[in-house]
């Protein structure tokens, strides 16, 4: 199927308002590019300051294992739940405005994240900060896509990836250096400034796309639109609670992630017999965008949910600080940043599927890697074997959005970027509530022989998580018990080395499935198989009047 191109009066127009002039993209480029770090880095900053916000106040929060696992989730399900509504109104009132609109919000709730009081007005906090992120993420994809024609559009898609890559290492490494000198809510406060700064730039450089004609008079799919959103709110809900209770079955996550799924199926239903759909189903069809939305989402899975045990390896196994924990997320970002921007070559040459399933089997080699290190493995070896991981991500990354942004039309840019984080975030959820599960049920399986006789509120204390069995191995030790505070804690590295290979080796087994599909899936083209990816420059967003301007 190819894609069709939309009648002259269909295509959008790129201009400065009110000026005509063409944008310069190195500076739209450079300007999306810091909203892209502002969201990415504060995902990963946060993680960093759990443990702080842990503690009693006035140095934290006083927040439990729940408190702190639904200040991280609160953020994800808001931003899931709303990223298709907001990719289509993107297309409807232009992604320029809702950029600014979402950048803005973005620094308000953080500078009220900073000053709460309680876990749950932080939690509440971050879901306003996740409504923030899905305004600014699939906007920040369509513009590029305006902006950037052919093959400079899948660079500065590569650049976009890369700049994820510095958010994973800026965030915790920023986060440790703010910890160490100023309170927990240091880590949102200092969002504020990029915003002001950012939101300066946003209205002096980047375009604003205009559409007329029929697009205009174009119909909002409200119903699919509310589908589709209940539906993902139910999925991740559920994922999110089935992950905390370490348990699939039960009411309390069932319930919400069989609704979910239910409405997602009504969602695909009535697409495919609306008029003017919110996502046209038919482009599922297209060999090259199932294949590459697969990637992206399974590129996630092993991402979050295989990667999130590394800050409990390096802080609880091997006693580092979180200043050294986020040096040591550099390999995974230097990977994305060296990697990223040059993989469109090697798509030119050897197209998407070829570099697609190349970086997924780097990954999964990464992983099995990673599953083998032990608390004494030399930690040069850990940072070999994360930064073949990081190269195979570096690989999957660009050319699995490029194609899945690529496949729709553009006067849908706004949808095709939604699906894109869609695709993204639901298989992060997936990979933290899933792998999560496994690490758990691992680590209780190993830790119970050793903690079962201390009673039902230390035993169950213990079960609780790694660094909460080395706590209570501490408090064995201050009342005199030394020998059973030596048999706890080494039953507590042990069993969290076990279920850390464990998850790893079940994210590579995921990865693995996942290179067999796409390499037997995905068309050996440049494209992937993805039919006729937007034409450039008549097609697209990306139609720039005029000669090429100054970069």
């Amino acid at each position: 199927m190819s894609t069709p191109v939309p009648a002259a009066a269909d295509r959008p127009s790129l201009t400065h308002e009110g000026t005509g002039r063409e944008p310069r993209r190195t500076a739209v480029l450079v300007v999306v590019l810091a909203a892209v770090l502002l969201v990415s880095m504060d995902n990963s900053i946060l993680n960093v300051a759990l443990k702080t916000l842990a503690e009693p106040a006035p140095v934290g929060l006083g927040a439990d294992h729940s408190q702190l696992q639904w200040a991280v989730d609160a953020y994800t399900l808001a931003y899931a739940g709303l990223l298709l509504v907001s990719g289509l109104l993107g297309d409807r009132v232009g992604h320029k405005k809702l950029l600014v609109a979402g950048v803005a919000l973005f620094g308000v709730s953080s500078a009220l994240s900073a000053y709460a009081r309680t876990p749950d007005q932080l939690t509440s906090l971050r879901a306003v900060m996740g409504v923030a992120g899905s305004l600014i993420m699939p906007a920040t994809l369509a513009i590029i896509s305006a902006v950037f024609p052919g093959e400079r559009r899948t660079k500065a898609l590569g650049i976009w990836t890369a700049v994820v890559g510095v958010a994973v290492a800026l965030g915790p490494i920023i986060g440790g250096a703010l910890l160490e000198r100023f309170w927990w809510g240091s880590v949102f406060l200092v969002n504020v400034p990029i915003v002001a700064v950012a939101l300066v730039a946003m209205v002096r450089f980047v375009p604003a796309a205009r559409r007329s004609g029929a697009a205009e008079g174009r119909r909002m799919d409200l119903l699919g639109v509310a589908l589709s959103g209940l539906g993902l709110l139910g999925v991740v809900y559920g994922v999110i609670r089935a992950g905390e209770l370490n348990d699939w079955t039960g009411r309390d996550a069932g319930l919400p992630l069989a609704a979910g799924v239910v409405l997602l199926a009504a969602f695909v239903l009535w697409e495919r017999r609306v008029a003017q759909p919110a996502l046209d189903m038919r482009y599922f069809r297209e060999r090259g965008f199932a294949a590459a939305a697969t990637s992206l989402a399974v590129l996630y899975f092993a991402l979050v949910g295989g990667t999130f045990v590394i800050t409990f390896y390096l802080q609880s196994v091997r006693g580092y600080g979180p200043l050294l924990t986020g040096v040591c997320v550099l390999p995974l970002a230097a990977s994305l940043i060296i990697f990223a921007p040059r993989v469109p070559r090697l798509v030119a040459r050897f197209g998407v599927r070829a570099v697609c399933t190349f970086g997924l089997a780097t990954m999964a080699a990464g992983l099995l890697g990673l599953a083998a290190v032990g608390r004494s493995t030399p930690i040069w070896l850990f940072e070999i074997w994360l930064f073949v991981f990081g190269t195979g991500t570096a690989h999957v990354h660009p050319p699995s959005t490029a194609t899945v942004v690529s496949t729709l039309p553009a006067g849908e840019s706004g949808a095709a970027s939604a699906v894109n984080n869609t695709f993204r975030q639901v298989g992060g959820s997936l990979g933290a509530a899933v792998l999560g599960s496994v690490l758990n049920a691992a680590y209780r399986a190993r830790i119970d022989p050793a903690v079962g006789g201390l009673g039902d509120g230390p035993a169950e204390r213990a079960r609780g998580s790694v660094a909460a069995t080395l706590q209570v191995a501490q408090d064995l030790a201050a009342h005199g018990h030394g020998p059973q505070s030596y048999s706890v804690a080494q039953a507590a590295y042990g069993g969290f080395l076990h279920a850390m290979r464990t998850t790893w080796l079940a994210a590579s087994v995921v990865v693995l499935v996942t290179t067999v599909f796409v390499f037997l899936v995905m068309g050996p083209g440049p494209s992937g198989g993805a039919g006729q990816a937007v034409a450039d420059p008549a097609d697209g967003l990306d139609q720039v009047r005029g000669t090429e301007p100054p970069a």
